[in-house]
């Protein structure tokens, strides 16, 4: 009775796999290191090509447990679960479950019963009409800390032509806002506070048939107002959903973090045409003006798309003039692949490879730039830092007596900081949140120290 689970992907999945973890410690099961684990769970992403070939290599790697020990056996879940099916059972005898986005909730069960019964396999792969609601199982939750993530919505309408995340996640389907609210209370109440709202698309939350009335700013203000909850943030948007009503949230909610996720793609209107991302660079732009009127130190990342088909050297310069205007504090960024069944991958031309790798070199280049900009300009400020864990890099030049801790600003910046209280507070201090002054910003990170006691 014991697992061990390997995520790839999303936040979605990361905040999937951390609910499977705890359903199956409240069915016995213990979580174990590999090589130790009966039974290995993969958690996949198919958004993109890479991810999908790392989970045949995962496999391949797992088979030799199996293989010395025929009572091992192996779970796929997720987008490429959802994707490729039952086929799993004839590349790799030892997995015994396929399950997908909407199947998750009977894994455990699963897991349970395949135990029990060796020559069984399940496949759990149909979408439900439904949102299912999945229990708490709060006597299994102590290592939530400071932070939790809820999911609101489950699938997305949009089809963009690139995507292949409607076809394995299913139609968008919306929570009711009584049984987010009431995961946000129960969280709240065992120590959490900060929460992160999850969905493909949450600003279109409630616009589907499952909706109760309630939209996603009037959602916004019901979370950030429940009582124990510090910070609230949400991803991931899509802009031509975006509303004026949760842009207006930003400057009237004190628990929303001053940061968003915004993913652009590309900044060549002809391009986000082809994608059918249903906005264009003005409409986009706009958005960023919006949001930093009722928000000015508001942080924005992006996701961006390079060597989309038929894209150009003069879209790509599109691309990164955009970025530069908008001064994005960190992106995702990726070469474009063919995704099964959607529709760009049958458009033509294809852009050469090489040409890919060279422009995603150029915009990244551009991106620790903007990325230097942003963190220079934190030096001197304090801000609110919620304590993560003692932190792997130490500054002896900021504290010769202190020990590092982790933690995240408002705007989702890492910060190390240098805390008196910190051998002293143990593990007790992950959750809290203390003031900290920026004194140093490095690449990916700031550094400070605490000021006060946390809180």
């Amino acid at each position: 009775m014991s697992y061990h689970i390997v995520t790839f992907g999303c936040q979605m999945n990361v905040n999937d796999s951390a609910w499977l973890g705890r359903a199956l410690r409240a069915r016995g099961f213990a979580a174990a290191e590999a090589g130790q684990a009966r039974v290995y769970i993969l958690n996949t992403c198919s958004v993109r090509e890479k991810p999908e070939q790392k989970v045949y290599s995962e496999l391949g790697r797992l088979q030799r447990y199996w293989e010395n020990d025929p009572q091992v056996f192996a779970a796929v879940g997720g987008c490429v679960a959802q994707q490729i099916g039952a086929a799993f059972w004839e590349r790799f005898p030892f997995v015994r479950l396929v399950f997908g986005a909407d199947g998750i909730a009977m894994a455990p069960q699963a897991i349970e019963r395949l135990c029990r019964e060796p020559a069984l396999r399940i496949s759990l792969l149909d979408f439900s009409e439904e949102p299912i609601e999945r229990p708490l199982h709060a006597e299994a939750a102590t290592d939530l800390g400071g932070q939790a993530y809820v999911t609101i919505m489950q699938g997305c309408d949009n089809y963009c032509a690139y995507c292949i995340v409607p076809y394995v996640r299913g139609k968008q389907k919306s929570r009711a806002s009584v049984a987010v609210l009431a995961e946000c209370r129960a969280l709240a109440e065992r120590g959490v506070r900060e929460i992160t709202l999850l969905g493909q698309n949450v600003n279109a939350y409630g616009r589907d048939a499952h909706g109760d009335g309630v939209g996603f700013a009037e959602l916004l203000g019901a979370v950030a107002s429940v009582q124990g909850v510090e910070r609230v943030r949400f991803t991931t948007s899509h802009p031509k959903d975006i509303s004026d009503a949760a842009i207006a949230a930003f400057g009237q909610l004190d628990a929303l973090c001053p940061a968003l996720h915004l993913p652009l793609q590309s900044g060549s209107d002809r391009i986000l045409a082809a994608m059918g991302r249903g906005y264009d660079t003005a409409r986009y732009l706009d958005i960023v003006r919006k949001l930093r009127a009722v928000r000015p130190d508001i942080a924005l990342t992006t996701d961006l798309i390079v060597g989309f088909p038929g894209e150009t050297e003069e879209d790509f310069q599109a691309t990164l003039a955009v970025m530069e205007e908008i001064g994005f504090s960190s992106s995702f960024s990726f070469q474009y692949s063919d995704r099964p069944g959607v529709r760009a991958a049958s458009m033509k031309p294809k852009v050469e490879a090489e040409i890919k790798a060279e422009r995603l070199t150029r915009l990244q280049a551009l991106q620790d730039e903007l990325t230097q900009r942003a963190y220079r300009a934190a030096v001197g400020r304090r801000v609110a830092v919620l304590l993560e864990g003692v932190s792997k890099k130490q500054n002896v030049a900021l504290d010769a007596l202190a020990l590092s801790w982790r933690g995240r600003d408002g705007q989702g910046r890492v910060v190390n900081l240098a805390m008196q209280a910190g051998r002293a507070g143990g593990a007790q201090l992950a959750g809290k949140l203390v003031t900290a002054e920026i004194l140093e910003a490095k690449k990916h990170s700031l550094w400070g120290k605490a000021i006060g006691e946390p809180w």
